[in-house]
């Protein structure tokens, strides 16, 4: 007889435990973003198209090619639908998910906790770091980074970047020029209009090896060591759910260190090594 009594008792507490799961399982199982790529039977992912070997417009056409477009050409098929790539200013992507514009963001973005706050991230797909590539005068008077923080020193860096925070956080001293993307930064570097440009790793490295004649160096160690991830908006539990499954897919079959191979080697010669 207590023991009856003692579950009557308990079936209440169970009850609404069982109807809270029932309601939270509703509550993950809504996927609006996933739906619409279903329904429409287009992927759209924003990129700049200015983050060479990452993303970048290539060719009469004027394709956008690079690590990220194949990434997402593989999402895509495994979803079974088409690409569509939109692209947007850097410092624009962000909007451009949470406004519906775009299903997700792959360009080289850095997961930091400001931006988490806006998106979720899923990954990391690859690990990159900040360096800075200057000239071979500014190079031969540089012992450490940490001397490139004074008045005197002028940098460039990609608006709404890891690197302009970068600069902002760490070489306060030292002005700053943001620009709208990494062409402009180079022609301000070869121009002697800068003394040096802070970027990805992998976009310096080849920059440095497209300009062999300019003689510009790239500082190392890294500056830092950053995560790359794909952003999506906020609340969608299943397409996040998807997206991981097929970047644990892409990384137990080698696809991810085949693109690395691919777009981070010239020949025989690595051109970044995370």
């Amino acid at each position: 007889m207590q023991t009856l009594t003692r579950y009557f008792r308990l079936l209440p507490r169970a009850t609404l435990l069982v109807l809270t799961l029932a309601l939270s399982s509703l509550c993950l199982g809504a996927s609006p973003v996933l739906d619409r790529v279903v329904e429409q039977g287009v992927l759209k992912v924003a990129m700049s198209g200015e983050q060479q070997p990452f993303n970048f417009v290539y060719g009469k056409k004027k394709s956008v090619i690079g690590y990220d477009v194949e990434l997402a050409e593989s999402l895509a098929r495994l979803m079974k639908v088409k690409l569509e790539v939109v692209k947007l200013p850097f410092d624009e992507l962000i909007g451009a998910v949470r406004d519906g514009r775009a299903d997700m963001v792959i360009s080289g973005m850095t997961i930091t906790a400001a931006r988490t706050r806006d998106v979720s991230f899923i990954g990391p797909y690859m690990l990159s770091g900040k360096s800075m590539l200057v000239s071979a005068k500014i190079m031969g008077k540089v012992k450490t980074p940490a001397d490139l923080n004074n008045s005197g020193i002028k940098l460039a860096a990609l608006k709404g970047s890891t690197s302009e925070s970068l600069i902002l956080q760490e070489l306060p001293k030292a002005s700053l020029t943001t620009v709208g993307n990494y062409d402009e930064a180079v022609d301000l570097l070869l121009a002697g209009d800068v003394n040096g440009m802070v970027a990805d790793m992998p976009i310096l490295a080849l920059t440095r090896q497209q300009h062999r004649d300019a003689n510009l160096q790239l500082i190392q160690p890294p500056l830092s060591i950053e995560p790359l991830g794909i952003a999506i908006a906020k609340g969608d539990g299943q397409f996040e759910n998807l997206l991981r499954n097929y970047l644990l897919v892409f990384e137990k079959t080698g696809l991810l260190l085949n693109l690395h191979k691919k777009w981070f080697e010239i020949g025989n010669n690595k051109i970044y090594e995370p």
